[in-house]
């Protein structure tokens, strides 16, 4: 059973100027050495591992990878770390399930970056992550200048020596003019002139401007006293005079209420200044900016009207109108159609009759004007007894959020919408009139990171200021630099975390870690090159070295063999998955391995085994999935023909616009033709040929699950028959027990002390929230007297730690089917796992060939699995080969050729060039991340798109398409 742990935790590390700076192994430092590992499927085996240097562990799925990496080495690491804590903290570890093993020695303090994201929160940005959205909130509060919300002039606090220094420096190039330092008294207006005369008399002033003119003060007629400003000092500027304007302007400063006004020369024109946070056109006077406001997570800085979302619900017209082809009367307004809306539906006609609206045309077909009615109805709507309009209708159901139906109706209708008020940027209004260079923080979030790592590069802060930020500066160069170099300069600051995918939150995360600069610490990474294209191996590497070069241990689960290749030392595990695995089969150099019998990564290496191979390209059915004029981020107003009855994969660099295409336009866009509820399409004019697919299956690395309670069996569905199959037994039927008393998410049966989840979580201030065994039923889940009924010798717990394999073959004679629920799971090569495993613990690849087996299931059912489907359905993939050892990704390719040859359609993202190799037909997308890609660079087959010059690709392909090439490819 392979498990995953998401926990990144910081620990003590020496400092930075101990660390070497060689990139060799630092062999002479003690080994790690793990003796005795049997956690999971492990063989009781030995490991070293090699301080200071990078190891990466292959073999098959279910070899014992994970077990080892995760969770012996780390478990390990991090419940020695936690021992050095407070006695509150080890008050739990003698309940902490310890890795099994006999012995570690010298284990640094450890941290897991593993592969997959968990983010579920909208909050959760790039920018939070990588801790880059704190640097920069210390950037603006240091350096930004205010901008006035009226006239939108920059406003600074000027202090006497910078204003003059200013004036001099921009009005004395070819002469020295005469500048009229003066202020204008703050309660002037609602003084008598006499009043004024006197007052300024007193402090020792003689002359004012009115007008542009010099007046002596006793000779001032007007009585508005508003528009006089009372003249300090006359200065010819030069660099000699500074001294001599610098006290005149304090002085107009003190008398003024910290605000100055400067005339230069002839013109009348006024120059004002101000020490204080104040408009000196607008006289609005601001706050000084704090670090908190530059957060949209913290009150002061969230846009009032999101809460720092950046979006709110709205009724969606593309929910409410799903099939815009039907008329009033045939029911377009979905709502309305219920038997509880007949009302509704009754006034819609009675009004459309009288205001002589169409009620039996397309909805498309109406008028805007007569569309605009609809919704927003008449003045006074349901007051008045006129047409009350959509609007109007969706406003009273608002009064009525109290009870629990209208509040589910509500969200049926409503999809996230780009806040109006911030336009999506999170901040309040106030906080982006707080700029550099002319660049608000929210101008900063939306570049990409590639174009904010020039910016920052270039970016010069003034002089005066510089030094409070230099380390803040320097911290955001590197890591902007340790982002663009492991491939993900397209991202962008404020591009939400849930929305990356494994490989990108891992790669994220891992420049995080290298940007923190510990030292003399053990990393260990799940298939950090997950999501990357073969270009970027190079930079992945470079990031990894540059880990080792600072002391740190390297522990790599990985599977591309250019990222094996790179590593100091080859752990090779295997033979088999499960109980077949568990073994050490080589350990050493990785390129010696090719030359090692046993080794099933060096049957690869050295040309053994090799991937299918397909010797005719299917032609299709004729039929097309054709998608015109996609816009949605960096596409390019792109249109592409998808063969329908074909294996199609799409390829291009990471950040090139697969994903917009196939997630954001092609499956949302199913979705509203389904008139499902899902996010708003990506921009694109139309998608033609749904109606041929008789489903649309969806199929990514996002777990089935999130808790602990969605299991193995239950997701292929199982659990059903097994419980019924244990409720029918005597014993059972005796005790009156129901196929829910063996349901673990229901009382009755459960253990009600970890409400069936088989542990209890505690939470631990400061730390990651430990899981510890349950006290009550020791992780069994169930109660006692529940435990204790068996089924042809096997109680609940020991049939839900069967694998696939062996619950097919327990129940192979049983006639409720449950061992053909297990057929598709196996047949995708996931025969090793548990049954009663979660969900959620499966790694990328895992859960995405499971949630295929899920999806197949129906083929496996049928009395002719091998008969072609009338209509097929339509299967999306994204990154399938994730997770997947070369040996596995010939087992999947087999899979995914049999659902073709039953009538399916299959769209894949994939960079795995074997896999790619192998499709019916390819298109590039490219040719560079950003808004250098979104263009269409090559498509046919993947022969066609090995002899494209344009296409990156196409480089590396050439090697695949090479039966004699080794495993390990690289461009031509």
């Amino acid at each position: 059973m392979t498990s995953r742990r998401r926990i990144i935790v910081i620990v003590f590390a020496l400092p930075l100027s101990d660390a070497p700076q060689s990139h060799e192994p630092r062999h002479h430092a003690p080994p790690i050495r793990l003796i005795g590992c049997r956690q999971h499927n492990l063989k009781n085996i030995n490991v070293n591992f090699v301080r200071g240097s990078w190891t990466s562990i292959s073999g098959v799925s279910g070899s014992g990878k994970s077990s080892l990496a995760f969770d012996t080495l780390y478990a390990e690491g991090q419940r020695r770390y936690v021992e050095s804590f407070s006695a509150y903290a080890r008050q739990f570890l003698d309940r902490m399930a310890r890795p099994l093993l006999d012995d570690v020695e010298g284990i640094p303090p450890a941290i897991a970056i593993a592969q997959g994201n968990d983010v579920r929160t909208a909050r959760s940005t790039v920018a939070t992550v990588t801790e880059l959205g704190d640097y920069l909130k210390i950037v603006f509060a240091r350096l930004g200048t205010r901008h006035c919300d009226k006239c939108d002039r920059p406003i600074r606090r000027r202090a006497p020596q910078d204003v003059v220094d200013e004036i001099i420096h921009k009005y004395t190039k070819n002469d020295e003019p005469q500048a009229m330092i003066a202020f204008e008294p703050p309660n002037a207006a609602s003084m008598e002139i006499g009043d004024f005369k006197q007052s300024m008399q007193r402090k020792g002033f003689v002359r004012v401007l009115v007008g542009g003119a010099v007046e002596r003060l006793e000779s001032l007629k007007t009585n508005n006293t508003s528009g006089v400003a009372v003249l300090v000092d006359r200065v010819a500027l030069s660099a000699r005079t500074r001294g001599r304007a610098i006290d005149a302007l304090e002085q107009a400063f003190a008398n003024g209420a910290g605000r100055a006004a400067i005339q230069i020369g002839d013109s009348p024109e006024l120059l004002r200044f101000d020490n204080a946070l104040r408009c000196p056109y607008c006289d609005l006077k601001f706050s000084e900016p704090t670090v908190g406001q530059f957060s949209f997570n913290h009150p002061s800085g969230a846009c009032p009207a999101c809460s720092g979302f950046g979006r709110t619900l709205k009724i969606d017209i593309n929910l409410l109108i799903p099939d815009p082809r039907k008329s009033l009367g045939d029911g377009a307004i979905k709502p309305w159609t219920t038997p509880a809306t007949a009302w509704e539906r009754r006034e819609l006609k009675k009004w459309c009759a009288e205001r002589g609206v169409p009620f039996d045309i397309p909805y498309e077909a109406l008028s805007d004007a007569h569309k605009q009615w609809i919704w927003e109805g008449e003045p006074g709507g349901f007051d008045k007894k006129v047409w009350f309009g959509i609007d109007g209708w969706f406003a009273w159901l608002e009064t009525r959020t109290y009870k629990m139906h209208v509040r589910v109706l509500l969200s049926r209708y409503r999809s996230a919408r780009v806040c109006e008020a911030c336009g999506g940027t999170r901040f309040r209004p106030e906080v982006l009139k707080v700029r550099v260079e002319n660049l608000s923080i929210a101008d900063l979030y939306k570049k990409p990171l590639d174009e904010l790592r020039s910016w920052f590069e270039n970016y010069k802060p003034p002089v005066a200021r510089a030094s409070a930020v230099e380390v803040v500066l320097g911290e955001i160069r590197a890591r902007l630099g340790y982002l663009c170099e492991v491939g993900l300069g397209y991202l962008t600051l404020d591009r939400q975390s849930r929305t990356l995918s494994g490989g990108e939150m891992q790669r994220v995360n891992l420049t995080t870690a290298v940007g923190s600069r510990l030292v003399n610490a053990l990393f260990v990474l799940d298939e950090p090159s997950v999501g990357l294209h073969p270009r970027d191996n190079d930079r992945l590497i470079h990031i990894l070295r540059s880990l080792v070069s600072l002391g740190n241990t390297v522990v790599v689960v990985e599977h591309d063999p250019a990222i094996l290749l790179a590593s100091d030392e080859l752990i090779d595990m295997g033979p088999g998955a499960g109980a077949a695995g568990g073994l050490i089969l080589y350990q050493g150099p990785p390129r010696k391995a090719a030359a090692n019998a046993e080794s099933v990564t060096g049957a690869w290496f050295g040309g053994r085994r090799s991937m299918p191979r397909r010797e005719v390209r299917r032609k299709g059915n004729g039929a097309f999935l054709t998608i015109v004029g996609a816009r949605e981020h960096n596409l390019q107003n792109v249109t592409i023909e998808v063969p329908a009855g074909m294996f199609t994969v799409i390829t291009g660099v990471s950040g090139s616009g697969k994903s917009t295409l196939v997630e954001e336009i092609l499956y949302r866009k199913w979705k509203r033709f389904r008139g499902e509820p899902c996010d708003e399409p990506g921009d694109c004019d139309r998608v033609d040929g749904f109606e041929q697919f008789e489903d649309l299956i969806f199929v990514d690395t996002a777990s089935l699950g999130r808790t602990s309670k969605s299991i193995v069996a239950t997701a292929c569905g199982a659990y059903d028959g097994i419980r019924k199959a244990l409720a029918d037994l005597p014993e059972a039927k005796m005790q009156r027990f129901s196929p829910g008393t063996f349901s673990f998410n229901t009382t009755g049966g459960r253990c009600e002390t970890c409400e069936g989840a088989g542990f209890e979580r505690v939470e631990m201030q400061f730390l990651a929230d430990v899981d510890l065994p349950c006290s009550e039923c020791g992780g069994e889940r169930f109660r006692p007297e529940v435990r204790r009924v068996k089924l042809r010798g096997k109680t609940i717990g020991e049939i839900l730690n069967l694998t696939v394999d062996e619950a097919s073959r327990f129940f192979s004679g049983d006639g409720a089917g449950i061992a053909r629920k297990f057929a598709p799971v196996i047949a995708v090569g996931l025969g090793y796992l548990r049954i009663g495993q979660g969900v959620s613990t499966l790694s990328g690849g895992e859960a995405q060939r499971l949630k295929l087996a899920t999806s197949i299931a129906d083929d496996f059912e049928r009395e002719h699995p091998g008969k072609r489907h009338d209509k097929g359905s339509l299967f999306l993939f994204d990154e399938p080969t994730t997770g997947l050892h070369l040996e596995d990704v010939a087992t999947l390719l087999r899979t995914l050729d049999h659902l073709v040859d039953f009538g399916h359609t299959i769209i894949a993202i994939e960079h795995h060039l074997d896999f790619i190799a192998y499709a019916d037909h390819v298109i590039d997308i490219g040719p560079e991340a950003g808004a250098g890609g979104g263009r269409v660079i090559a498509q046919g087959t993947p022969e066609d798109v090995a002899a494209n010059a344009d296409s990156i690709t196409g480089r590396y392909l050439v090697g695949a398409l090479k039966k004699e090439q080794p495993r390990v490819h690289g461009p031509s």
